[in-house]
């Protein structure tokens, strides 16, 4: 069974936590309780395949933001969430984004864009702003709301088949390749040259 490691990344309040619970327990959780870090399992089927999400929910506070490296070096993808009433937490979105590239030291990393608390009237982050980032990033873009539980097994589903995507590309480009094709070339080098003949010293009399 493929097992994926999920981390939720956001500012402190926009649910990431609500989120993780309503997939894996169904439930939604009224009260709000700041995350140090909480790590959930749950077998899912998704497009056919039984897999095991290993999900990494993470702390959005600032004190916190010194742990940040350590589960952004560890993820495979990441659900990038803000709350749809909150600019702020938008607009850092792509600080998240920025970091966790640098960490991976990479530009193709499996993402989610997530608006969360879309069942709210208050919505201040408007759609088209919304849509914009997406393109520009180049990643898939979910509404959720984790208290009605619309959108919440899409977001992690999405997630999932944009890892599935990465791996099959980098299947089909092989990152170590050019390392393993040079030492195959040292080596044939290399065996040529122990059955080269040695040419023959002449012996000249003098």
């Amino acid at each position: 069974m493929t097992e994926y490691k999920l981390v939720v990344v956001g500012d402190g309040g926009v649910g990431k936590s609500a989120l993780t619970i309503q997939l894996i327990q169904n439930h939604f959780v009224e009260e709000y309780d700041p995350t140090i870090e909480d790590s959930y399992r749950k077998q899912v089927v998704i497009d056919g395949e039984t897999c095991l999400l290993d999900i990494l929910d993470t702390a959005g506070q600032e004190e916190y933001s010194a742990m940040r490296d350590q589960y952004m070096r560890t993820g495979e993808g990441f659900l990038l969430v803000f709350a749809v009433n909150e600019t702020k937490s938008f607009e850092n979105v792509s600080h998240y984004r920025e970091q966790i590239r640098r960490v991976k030291d990479s530009d193709e990393v499996p993402m989610v864009l997530v608006g969360n608390k879309c069942d709210l009237a208050q919505r201040v982050v408007e759609s088209r702003a919304v849509a914009e980032a997406s393109r520009a990033y180049g990643i898939p873009f979910v509404e959720t709301s984790a208290k009605t539980r619309m959108g919440v097994d899409d977001a992690f589903y999405t997630l999932v088949r944009e890892i599935r995507k990465h791996k099959e590309k980098q299947s089909v480009k092989p990152s170590d390749d050019a390392f393993y094709t040079l030492v195959r070339e040292i080596r044939k080098h290399k065996e040529k040259q122990s059955v080269k003949p040695r040419k023959k010293r002449k012996c000249t009399i003098l």
